[in-house]
């Protein structure tokens, strides 16, 4: 069935210029092989004037620019254009390059899945490694092991990390209901988006995507499609200094406090 119009969001904070240019580009050619034209939405949380003024869009893409309303935070950012939001809706980061037959891959899957709500695609990092995207519920114990612990400490927990990282089920075969999919692109029927009132802003940063497949699911299906290729430069808070595992610790708390705290 017809998925109807597509349209991307991405959220801007002191852009890596080199990386958003890359990630449009990827959009650009993966909207050409699928012969869409989607609508453009780039939220300027702060600091991307001069990444902004070195992109390159086609002309004929409708594109919304905003700008002006401070840093409210990742999900509030992408909430500013949810009442524009298209049938499909993509929420993008802006250090994701997209696979040159993602779009096509992604917008045939859901017309042939109207049941699917949310599209989580296969990821490596940019050294070919996979990342794995989909998660189940964490414990306190696996964000600890995953995002803080020494590596001796990893290792030896490597089935427990495994096991939330489902790495027994994410490979070459589509996976339906996976928990958890990660913000960084998420395939998004609009509707659907819009019935949850998009992220919760309370979010500011880190988990607004658990909590939004957690709520997302309860409408829709999710599901990991392989055939949907991305590379993924971004991730690890841990590496990006305290401010940073500030975030993580408060936003970890607020989704353990709505969605039940479990320890080990």
């Amino acid at each position: 069935m017809p998925v109807g119009r597509l349209s991307v969001a991405i959220v801007l904070y002191h852009p890596e210029v080199d990386l958003l240019r890359a990630t449009l580009a990827s959009l650009r050619e993966a909207a050409r092989r699928a012969d869409v034209v989607p609508s453009l939405f780039l939220i300027d949380n702060g600091g991307s004037e001069a990444a902004l003024a070195a992109l390159d869009i086609p002309q004929d893409w409708p594109l919304r620019v905003y700008r002006g309303h401070g840093n409210p935070g990742f999900g509030a950012g992408h909430n500013l254009c949810l009442d524009q939001v298209g049938d499909i809706h993509l929420i993008l980061n802006p250090d994701v390059e997209l696979a040159v037959d993602a779009l096509a891959e992604a917008l045939a899957f859901l017309g042939a899945h109207p049941e699917c709500g949310l599209l989580a695609p296969a990821a490596r990092w940019d050294d070919g490694r996979v990342q794995y995207l989909c998660k189940r519920p964490p414990a306190v114990w696996d964000l600890f092991l995953r995002g803080f612990a020494p590596g001796w400490l990893k290792r030896a927990c490597d089935d427990r990390l495994a096991r939330y990282e489902m790495r027994d089920l994410i490979g070459e075969q589509v996976v339906w209901d996976p928990p958890i999919a990660s913000g960084c692109c998420m395939f998004v029927r609009g509707e659907g988006l819009r019935r949850i009132g998009g992220f919760d802003p309370r979010y500011f940063l880190y988990f607004e995507d658990f909590d939004l497949s957690l709520r997302l699911a309860r409408l829709m299906k999710i599901a990991y499609v392989p055939a949907v290729r991305i590379v993924h430069h971004g991730g690890h808070a841990a590496r990006k200094g305290r401010h940073h595992i500030q975030l993580f610790v408060r936003s970890a708390w607020r989704f353990f406090q709505l969605h039940g705290w479990r320890w080990i």
